[in-house]
């Protein structure tokens, strides 16, 4: 009899958790489609699905991590909008003909993050980490007043070391040296490689440190940026981290080749990405940085023609800016768009704004991995492929390697390069950034560039994939069904 009792204290115990995560999950999920698979798991899996959903379903944007803000007086916070505002209407109003389509787009990345529009930019494409890193090295010697940097992974290994040294140096001789490192990503280097840092004067901490107890909740909220800033003049962004993995070494035969773009951004492009770089270093530091004149450089000569926009989004921000700004820009292509993505599994949204498109005459192709780091993100993203290609849109798989670039270049005109892959993950988990460059050079090169990566990759035939056996689409599918938790 007390084992009866025992057992049914079990059952109504776990009937009120069921109903209690349930109810959290129709209240606080925001996409229906993720609500109903939270909610299948939850009642069909009890014990596992609410484990699930409270280790990777919560939703922070609801809440906000923190509130993105450098400015503690509020009405000088909106007279800084205003002058934002202003000062982006100048440049607008300036830009070539064949850019003034784009306006939509800027206004969305000022109305949902203040995003500054900025003139006058050199913009360097930067393929691989073996170009990278010989940039980034030679602008980190060369640095004057400041060094800022943001990684999602930074290793203990051979180039990991190489930037310490720098950064070591320059503390040492006086220069202000700042490194958030995310505490998941980075986690080589808390032991050994921080402290070092540390002691040479270095300023480091962790991206929401993460404590065993905390592990589930705080694991999947991480900082996948990847920032720059010199002397408030130059900044880096983009999909390379600090790692060995990212150089293709000559004579390395085990290492798998790694494809990866980042870019460089000399001039006022600079300043939303310090923006961002502040915001998080008084998160994650609890302080309040000083902003100061010297982190956003003045220059009265331009270094360049190109107009430059940030997209950022994470738990910090209302909306999903990034995935906004990809829908707005691929909605406004007129001829061409061309992306390439390691990690594809699109959601309703950008699905849907894809397909449109094409059946209304674009040409979109997409370069995603042959080879893949994820067995069943890769099942998932196959799933979409037959729908994709019966629009029309063409699909090449890349072969060389591992394809870790996160591109998208629309009519020779608009460039996106950043941090952000396309998945669910991406745009609602992590922190996130991309450049948006609004420059016809930039876009030629990036385009050549990716024509140039197609020769590296093989077309999937519509007609031979709709004709694969059932056995290897069901994978796909039931992948799919999980694929808003991927």
């Amino acid at each position: 009899m007390q084992e009866i009792r025992w057992i049914l204290l079990l059952e109504i115990l776990d009937v009120l958790v069921v109903s209690a995560t349930c109810l959290r999950i129709i209240y606080d999920t925001r996409s229906t489609t993720k609500t109903l698979a939270y909610l299948m798991l939850a009642i069909f899996l009890p014990i596992v699905g609410v484990i699930i959903y409270f280790l990777v379903g919560t939703n922070y944007r609801k809440r906000k991590l923190y509130s993105k803000k450098i400015v503690s007086d509020g009405q000088m916070q909106v007279q800084l909008k205003k002058n934002i505002y202003l000062e982006s209407k100048k440049i607008w109003d300036t830009v070539p003909v064949a850019i003034q389509k784009y306006h939509k787009l800027a206004k969305l990345l000022f109305n949902d993050g203040d995003s500054y529009l900025s003139g006058g930019n050199e913009v360097e494409i930067l393929i691989n980490g073996e170009h990278k890193f010989k940039e980034v090295i030679s602008c980190l010697q060369a640095a004057k007043n400041h060094i800022h940097i943001e990684y999602y992974i930074f290793e203990d290994d051979e180039i990991g070391n190489k930037i310490k040294d720098i950064l070591i140096e320059k503390a040492k001789a006086g220069l202000e040296v700042r490194l958030i490192y995310d505490d998941f990503g980075s986690r080589s280097i808390r032991k050994k490689v921080i402290p070092q840092l540390i002691a040479a004067g270095v300023q480091a901490f962790p991206f929401y440190r993460i404590l065993f107890i905390a592990l589930a909740n705080r694991l999947n909220y991480r900082n996948h940026r990847k920032i720059i800033i010199i002397d408030g003049c130059i900044g880096f962004t983009g999909g390379i981290n600090v790692s060995d993995r990212y150089i293709n070494r000559k004579g390395h035969h085990d290492q798998v080749y790694w494809r990866d773009m980042h870019v460089k951004i000399t001039g006022s492009g600079t300043y939303y990405l310090q923006y961002l770089f502040i915001c998080d270093w008084n998160f994650c530091a609890d302080e309040n940085l000083e902003v100061r004149p010297e982190f956003f450089c003045e220059s009265e000569t331009p270094a360049g023609d190109a107009i430059v926009q940030i997209a950022a989004s994470g738990p910090d921000s209302d909306n999903p800016t990034i995935l906004f700004s990809l829908i707005q820009a691929i909605g406004m292509a007129e001829k061409e768009i061309l992306i390439t993505t390691p990690y594809f599994i699109p959601g309703e949204s950008l699905f849907d704004a894809l397909v449109v498109a094409a059946l209304s005459g674009v040409k979109v192709i997409l370069l995603l991995p042959g080879i893949s780091d994820s067995a069943m993100v890769a099942s998932a993203a196959r799933s979409y492929y037959g729908e994709l290609m019966k629009a029309g849109i063409e699909i090449y798989l890349y072969q060389k390697g591992f394809i870790h670039a996160k591109t998208m270049v629309t009519d020779q005109q608009l460039s996106v390069i950043g941090t952000a892959n396309m998945d669910n993950r991406s745009f609602e988990l992590n922190f996130e950034v991309n450049s948006v460059i609004y420059d016809h050079h930039t876009a030629v090169k990036l385009t050549s560039i990716f024509y140039r990566d197609l020769k590296d990759a093989l077309k999937i035939d519509p007609r031979e994939w709709e004709q694969r056996p059932q056995y290897k689409q069901l994978p796909e599918k039931l992948s799919r069904l999980l694929s808003p938790l991927l």
